[in-house]
């Protein structure tokens, strides 16, 4: 069932529930209300036979009597529908007896009952009504009244009439504008779904239109909007990174490729051979380290909760890489220095190892690999601070440009200066994907010719 159609049978059920319950309250009140106003009726019908009777039956001496004698004489001209009043006495003789004859019979506890008045209504809207009477010298009589209200029969049946039909109609008309509202209501979804469906990875540049508004469909336009941003920057991203990692797979492969091929065209002596298989060696090497980035790249991209975290101690961290560095690199210096304060001696992270080792090398390898030949040594500074835990890398290199370090973090870049040294642009791109993971932050500073500072920061554990 579409929503167009749910909304309106759910705005034709309240609607039709609301008329139900105000079409019942008018015809309960209607039906009271006659009801009453028909015993009333009655009731007065028989106070005015009881007082012609018992009027009738004595001298009128009494002025008062004799006004309220003339205006119930004048009563009895009003009739009601098959009506009939008798007077019992006492013993239940009938005294006297005014409208039709029928076979009516009275109940017979109402002789001696003390209640007042006494009404009965059986079905078809018959009436039966008891007044007690006690004549002047002191006898008991009962007035008993008949009638058939088929003014309210009538009125009530007209009344159901006019309802059932209001209501008919109104559910028609309801049913009718809860189907156009719905779909007025509907229809800046149905356009952001044909929208939506238009869209393909070749024209992500297109957003929904109407999210200009306050209402839940532009918030959803908007939401949608937001999306697409996200996947054109990750799709224009994606497209980058798989153009440049193939030109820098070629170069590698490319240089094996041409060795071997110069090494088949003729023969060769023994140290021939030799070169060109370490000249291939290398080759092998770079392409190794260059795939072992790009795996790097995307294991620091994986979803956070699948890596396994621990906690973790950064000073013995930043001693593991400074050691493995030393190895990778034996000429260059790296002086440590750990700024941890008595109260908070531990610079406990919570993070995986491997990827932070690696975040830690990548920095001092490039802090390595851009100074050298710089007179002062880099220095790597720890700091525990309240909440944080900060890595500080700082050396003499060359330094960048502001334009170049507003790039470093995408992958396979390189700055203009940084040509002839040896790399593939990941290793910083990775730094960033790695402190991200962790909820932690890189942070780089740099001035060209003047050296570079870069700080890592991660939450303590």
């Amino acid at each position: 069932m579409s929503i167009r159609l749910r909304l309106a049978l759910q705005y034709a059920a309240i609607v039709a529930v609301t008329l139900l319950l105000f079409s019942g309250l008018v015809y309960g009140f209607t039906y009271y209300s006659r009801s009453q106003f028909f015993a009333e009726a009655l009731r007065s019908r028989a106070r005015v036979v009881g007082h012609v009777y018992f009027d009738g039956q004595q001298l009128q001496t009494n002025e008062r009597h004799r006004a309220a004698y003339t205006r119930y004489l004048r009563q009895l001209y009003r009739t009601l529908p098959d009506e009939e009043v008798r007077i019992y006495d006492a013993s239940g003789r009938v005294v006297f007896r005014e409208g039709q004859a029928t076979q009516r019979q009275m109940p017979a506890k109402w002789l001696s009952t003390n209640v007042q008045p006494l009404l009965r209504r059986d079905a078809g809207w018959h009436y039966t009504l008891g007044l007690h009477y006690r004549a002047p010298n002191g006898s008991r009589y009962l007035v008993v009244a008949w009638s058939v209200d088929t003014d309210s029969q009538r009125q009530l049946r007209t009344l159901r009439g006019v309802l059932g039909l209001g209501l008919l109609v109104a559910m028609v008309m309801t049913g009718i504008g809860g189907w156009v509202f719905a779909g007025q209501a509907l229809s800046p979804m149905r356009r952001a779904v044909q929208e939506m469906g238009s869209i393909t990875a070749s024209d992500m540049h297109r957003r929904l239109s109407g999210a200009e508004g306050q209402d839940e469909v532009s918030q959803l336009a908007r939401t949608f909007n937001s999306l697409l941003d996200r996947l054109e920057t990750a799709f224009a991203g994606q497209r980058t990174f798989v153009r440049d990692a193939s030109h820098e797979l070629r170069t590698p492969l490319t240089v094996l490729i041409g060795e071997l091929e110069v090494a088949l065209l003729q023969p060769r002596t023994a140290e021939g051979y030799q070169q060109v298989l370490r000249n291939t060696l290398d080759a092998a090497r770079l392409l190794k380290d260059l795939a072992n980035g790009l795996l790097q790249i995307a294991r620091a991209s994986d979803d956070p909760s699948q890596v396994p975290l621990k906690p973790l101690h950064m000073d013995e961290l930043l001693l593991q890489a400074h050691e493995e560095l030393q190895r990778r690199h034996p000429t260059c210096r790296i002086d440590l220095d750990f700024h941890l304060p008595p109260e908070a001696p531990d610079a406990l992270v919570r993070g995986n190892e491997a990827l932070l080792l690696s975040a830690v090398l990548n920095v001092l390898e490039n802090a390595c690999k851009f100074s050298r030949g710089a007179d002062q040594p880099i220095m790597a500074t720890l700091h525990a601070r309240p909440g944080r835990v900060l890595l500080e890398v700082h050396d003499r290199g060359v330094g960048m440009s502001e334009a170049d370090r507003q790039q470093v973090f995408v992958p396979f870049f390189r700055a203009d200066n940084a040509r002839g040294v040896p790399g593939h642009g990941i290793g910083l791109p990775l730094t960033h994907k790695i402190m991200e993971l962790h909820h932690g932050a890189i942070h780089i500073q740099s001035e060209l010719g003047a050296g570079t500072r870069v700080l890592l920061e991660l939450p303590r554990a």
